[in-house]
């Protein structure tokens, strides 16, 4: 497996072309020539579905491809799991060049290390649940015993205990979509690749199976390479995304990237609706605590604090600063009248907390509840930040400010 600092590549397109058509390398010279792939098609008949991709994909990520239809992403993630052969380019899995596999090899490859959901559910009508979710481990070999008891354990993951014994036409879609998943992580492959999975579901179906497949995820952790034509399951799933135009990765960042700089015109008539407040994460708006306490620390050091700072709030952490709570003027005032000596004795886990990852439209709701600010905690709970209400409602403003910006960009395009 090869290795970018702390980070292993687990998947690597290099150069990925892919042309439909009986003299392939006729139109490869022609583009070389400066030909674009659309005067090629014209003279010659060949379709550039894949130009010249790049990407890798490292362990345990999701990776979203993008893009509208004849974009060529379909195509692209076919490519990767040699279901259709590339042109020219190479796809390495932890090193191994995919394109020149063997069968033997790539039969190996597929039934042991990447493993593919289709848009369609590809279910066997006259199968059960449990035989259907079970075929991949049918194909491996596996002992009957074995293969029924990984299978009961993969079904009930995804919500389907009970249904082992039921038939695809007895499922709703979602349903069937899960059985299909069961199957995926049944053989326990190392890779998954998805292909528009959820984009034959209904809205709100789509919605629950996007939310259950993140809960998922957390919990399998295998590298997945997602396409979609819909930016908002992308901006959802993906710790990053390529978008693709006409066979080409025209962006490659993460989601708070693509909405914020986005790479051209075509991007940016993507992410025009796109509110930046989903995917902009709460650490852009953080600001450093005004007053930290620790639990020992007693309620007249606390108001000392809050007097100094003039304001009416301040947060209390245990000795590994992880956040205990908050302790309000008011309230400091009290346990002094009380003859409390501890904050540990006021402070009862009170404080609204999210992660600095997290994104800002998911503080908005908690700041409602409170005159308090928001504490921003790390995967610890250790506190490294706070959000005031003002920095949120200035994040809302500037929001605004942008979206308002767009409109006028694009009302002087029209």
């Amino acid at each position: 497996m090869s290795e970018k600092g702390d980070t292993q590549v687990k998947i690597s397109c290099q150069n990925l072309w892919k042309v439909f058509g009986p003299d392939p390398q006729r139109a490869l010279n022609l583009i070389k020539d400066g030909m674009t792939k659309e005067e090629v098609l014209k003279q010659t008949g060949h379709v550039i579905a894949v130009k010249d991709v790049s990407f890798d994909v490292n362990e345990g990520e999701a990776f979203v491809i993008m893009g509208l239809s004849g974009s060529g992403k379909s195509t692209l993630i076919r490519c990767i799991n040699r279901l259709i052969k590339p042109t020219k380019g190479r796809i390495l899995v932890d090193g191994a060049d995919l394109a020149t596999m063997n069968e033997t090899e790539l039969r190996m490859t597929r039934r042991h290390k990447v493993c593919m959901v289709f848009q369609q559910f590809a279910l066997f009508p006259h199968r059960s649940v449990l035989d259907n979710a079970a075929y991949g481990l049918e194909v491996q070999a596996v002992d009957k015993a074995q293969r029924r008891k990984r299978t009961l354990e993969v079904l009930e993951m995804v919500g389907l205990k009970g249904w082992e014994n039921n038939y695809p036409d007895e499922l709703s879609g979602g349903m069937q979509q899960r059985v299909g998943l069961a199957r995926a992580f049944a053989v326990d492959p190392e890779i998954l690749l998805m292909d528009e999975p959820f984009s034959a579901l209904d809205p709100l179906i789509r919605r629950q199976m996007q939310d259950e497949f993140i809960n998922l995820m957390s919990v399998v952790q295998k590298t997945i390479v997602f396409i979609t034509h819909d930016l908002n399951e992308a901006l959802k799933l993906g710790e990053r995304i390529a978008i693709m135009k006409d066979g080409e990765i025209v962006q490659l960042g993460s989601p708070e990237e693509i909405v914020a700089d986005p790479a051209d015109e075509y991007v940016t008539e993507f992410v025009r609706d796109i509110p930046r407040s989903k995917v902009i994460p709460v650490r852009n708006i953080m600001r450093e605590p005004e007053v930290t306490l620790y639990s020992w620390q007693g309620p007249k050091v606390a108001l000392h604090g809050m007097r100094e700072k003039d304001i009416q709030y301040a947060f209390v952490m245990d000795p590994g600063r992880r956040l205990r709570g908050i302790i309000t003027l008011n309230e400091a005032r009290q346990a002094i009248k009380d003859g409390v000596t501890r904050l540990s004795k006021v402070v009862k886990g009170n404080a609204l907390q999210i992660g600095s990852e997290q994104p800002i439209e998911e503080v908005i709701p908690l700041a409602a509840t409170s005159d308090n600010p928001v504490a921003v905690v790390d995967e610890d709970e250790r506190l490294i930040g706070e959000v005031p209400r003002v920095a949120l409602l200035l994040g809302m403003m500037a929001e605004e400010k942008n979206n308002n910006a767009a409109q006028h960009v694009n009302d002087q395009k029209r």
